[in-house]
């Protein structure tokens, strides 16, 4: 568990990093509320007051919400995620807008540094979200897609755009969780493979035009998309 005892000096920050790998690694998920202070206080080995310091420090950054007579809940799973939730919120339109932003010029540095084993990846994240759709498993399709958009930009090798992109994984899934919903009676869900086709052929603006011509389609469907 990522939650141990905590002995040394400087012990707010301590925690902070402490409970920050515990929503890191999953050990609470998204939406979940998150031990009391009492429970946290014991767990770790220090003082209410510093779990509360802790705690508000991370509410401050996004990461936790704290809800007064109610509790604590995750928020988000980095604080860059929960910054980029504080600016888009649930709005569609404006995720979509900002995915737009870091996926097309993601997937034309892709095409140009990808590695064997990026493209590798990439067809079997495409293989299986196609599989999942024919499967109409809207949930694994989701996740598998979630999983083939963050493939796409690793293969930048960017390593802040990597960060970045990550930081929306929330705000990714969301959007592909609401358009895929919306297509759910299609026989195809939207097709990518022109997107790796252009990576494995080492063509920038083929894999930028591609990713761009998805979006694009899918922001036409939201135009004044604030919910």
């Amino acid at each position: 568990m990522p939650l141990s005892s905590t002995r040394r000096t400087g012990l707010v920050d301590q925690v902070i990093e402490q409970l920050r790998a515990a929503v890191r690694q999953g050990e609470w998920a998204i939406g979940e509320r998150i031990p009391t202070e009492v429970e946290l206080a014991a767990t770790l080995g220090v003082g209410r007051n510093t779990v509360r310091e802790a705690v508000r420090a991370l509410a401050h950054s996004g990461l936790l919400e704290v809800r007064q007579g109610d509790g604590t809940y995750v928020r988000a799973t980095s604080e860059v995620s929960g910054a980029l939730r504080r600016l888009c919120g649930s709005r569609l339109r404006e995720a979509l807008q900002v995915r737009r932003i870091l996926e097309v010029e993601a997937a034309r540095l892709a095409a140009a540094e990808r590695t064997d084993d990026d493209l590798e990846r990439l067809r079997a994240l495409l293989h299986e979200r196609d599989r999942l759709w024919s499967h109409g498993d809207l949930d694994a399709f989701a996740r598998a897609d979630v999983e083939f958009h963050i493939a796409m930009v690793e293969a930048s090798h960017n390593s802040v755009l990597g960060e970045l992109y990550r930081g929306l994984t929330e705000l990714v899934t969301a959007s592909i969780a609401t358009t895929s919903q919306a297509d759910e009676h299609e026989p195809h869900p939207v097709d990518h493979s022109g997107i790796v086709t252009a990576i494995a052929e080492r063509d920038p603006q083929g894999a930028a035009d591609h990713t761009l011509a998805f979006l694009d389609e899918l922001l036409a469907r939201y135009p004044g998309e604030h919910g």
